[in-house]
């Protein structure tokens, strides 16, 4: 019974930022279960390669590349992977940037770069998806927050970030009321400091590393698959009584 929830056999999938760290390894956790699944980002050549790595394991997947910082970009992503799919129920919104910089010396383009990409592309992804996952009789979004929308980490300076994903966690919340009358459920995960792209400068840094690892109780940075695990529960039926939660998944970071 158990093990059944947790299929996904039949299931349309989406993943954003789908070509590495978190959101190729949720690709991979979804076409383990059984899903069909398209995964976008930016740079084609990694995304296509990705795409290509899964089919290798016998995963349906496959590549569609887009811009979400572009006005339509969200909207025309989400309709290209739902034709390609024939519909569409699970979408991970996983796209994102992290900048770090003195809050006094960030200006209005890198502001803007980072609430586009973590923020207002996440909300017109859900937007489009809506309407398609109403057609389909209900869907699961699960949206990748951080533990940055609950805390100021430190040493580093990125205010623009964590406000972005203090906001990715109020949407969730917000869509997850407006929506659940649709059989829509609406979740979202936040991790603390996970080994990807995103945060392997901080953990070669001895002076950041020894902070970010001195301040999570397990003592290490976590591991995509860790996060990848979560998002596959929260999109399977396993969690059919789950809508508006944030998941935390920081390896005790947020204990203290």
């Amino acid at each position: 019974m158990y093990s059944e929830m947790l299929r996904l056999d039949g299931r349309k999938a989406l993943v954003t930022g789908g070509s590495r760290g978190i959101g190729y390894e949720c690709a991979r956790a979804l076409g383990q279960m059984g899903a069909r699944v398209v995964l976008s980002a930016r740079g084609e050549e990694e995304g296509r390669e990705a795409a290509e790595r899964l089919s290798g394991e016998g995963l349906d997947a496959t590549f569609v590349a887009a811009d979400l910082t572009a006005a339509d970009g969200p909207a025309r992503l989400v309709n290209a992977a739902a034709e390609a799919l024939g519909g569409l129920d699970i979408l991970v919104n996983n796209a994102g940037v992290a900048r770090h910089k003195a809050s006094l010396d960030v200006d209005r383009a890198l502001w803007d770069e980072v609430i586009d990409t973590n923020l207002t592309s996440l909300f017109l992804c859900c937007q489009a998806a809506i309407p398609l996952m109403t057609e389909a009789g209900g869907g699961s979004i699960v949206n990748v927050g951080s533990i940055s929308g609950f805390i100021s980490n430190i040493p580093q300076h990125q205010a623009a970030y964590n406000a972005s994903k203090a906001g990715v966690h109020m949407v969730t919340k917000s869509l997850a009321g407006e929506f659940v009358e649709r059989n829509i459920r609406v979740n979202a995960v936040a991790p603390g400091y996970i080994e990807t792209a995103m945060t392997k400068g901080g953990l070669e840094d001895p002076d950041w590393a020894k902070i970010w690892n001195g301040m999570t109780p397990m003592g290490r940075p976590g591991k995509p698959s860790e996060v990848a695990s979560m998002v596959l529960f929260l999109a399977s039926d396993a969690a059919s009584y789950m809508t508006g939660s944030i998941v935390t998944i920081d390896g005790g970071y947020t204990l203290r």
